[in-house]
């Protein structure tokens, strides 16, 4: 899963959608750009409410990583 911060989304947005991951026993791995701030979602995400993650401030998208079969 990846989680994609708006460009103004401020640390406190942060904190909070990283407070959200580790609730829901997942990790991540933070890429800070220019621009963005792209969180590289790592545990069983099937925990994660998708729609409830995208809706936190500062939160601009979630995209989920396809299961290999």
């Amino acid at each position: 899963m990846l989680v994609i911060m708006k460009k103004a989304a401020t640390e406190a947005d942060l904190e909070l959608t990283k407070q959200f991951l580790v609730e829901r026993d997942c990790d991540f791995h933070q890429s800070t750009g220019a621009d963005r701030i792209i969180l590289g979602v790592v545990g069983d995400t099937s925990r994660i409410d998708r729609d409830a993650l995208g809706k936190l401030p500062g939160v601009l998208d979630v995209y989920c990583i396809p299961k290999e079969e």
